[in-house]
């Protein structure tokens, strides 16, 4: 099967901020806090009844690259592309969102916590998978053992990543990205983009020193 153009969007983005804004001043402080802090890219969560308005309204923007997180299936997958989403994040694997992200060549990163999901990625064209949850599930002692059997797969943690770890994940030679929420946490976004931007900035100079 031929691979999905994954890296169309995500090339070269190693931070991958979730966020799931309740309310136009969250939406607001996320998007100038992003920009501000030099991160132009955010997975929004479709976790609560506003999140795909967020998501609209930050695609129409046109300054951030912008995805759609939590997908569960796939008339939800349809509905984040038109709205927008220029990629799409999964909390596990479904056959019926990888087969809509195939068709309208959106990339898709969809979750996994098992060996047998990473290897349906595979035979479905991926290359790329999110590792969720990440920390429950041993973090980088299980990508040390599937990335030893799957040697051309790269992984997304996410799920208890953080600050204090993150150049540890990102010097992992097996890991593409990470995601996490500690950079668009909602208390974040209520104290508003600036408080948005200092975090943003401080994960991204640390990002930076990996591998220099």
């Amino acid at each position: 099967m031929t691979e999905l153009p994954q890296r169309s969007v995500l090339e070269g983005q190693r931070l991958v901020p979730l966020a799931a804004p309740a309310n136009p001043a969250q939406t607001e402080a996320l998007r100038a806090g992003l920009l501000a802090g030099g991160l132009p890219i955010v997975e929004i969560g479709l976790r609560n009844t506003y999140a795909a308005t967020a998501l609209a309204e930050l695609a129409a923007a046109g300054d951030l690259i912008v995805g759609a997180g939590t997908v569960l299936d796939g008339a939800q997958a349809e509905a984040a592309i038109d709205a927008g989403a220029a990629f799409l994040v999964t909390p596990g694997f479904a056959d019926d969102i990888v087969a809509v992200a195939q068709r309208r060549g959106v990339p898709i990163v969809p979750g996994v916590a098992t060996a047998t999901e990473v290897l349906r990625a595979r035979q479905a064209g991926l290359r790329s998978v999110k590792l969720f949850p990440a920390n429950a599930l041993g973090g980088l002692k299980l990508i040390d053992a599937l990335s030893a059997a799957f040697t051309d797969m790269t992984f997304m943690p996410s799920g208890g990543v953080s600050q204090a770890t993150l150049v540890e994940h990102l010097s992992h030679p097996a890991v593409a990205a990470v995601s996490g929420s500690w950079l668009t946490s909602a208390a974040l976004l209520d104290q508003g983009a600036d408080a948005v931007a200092a975090a943003v900035r401080a994960s991204v100079e640390l990002a930076a020193t990996v591998g220099t």
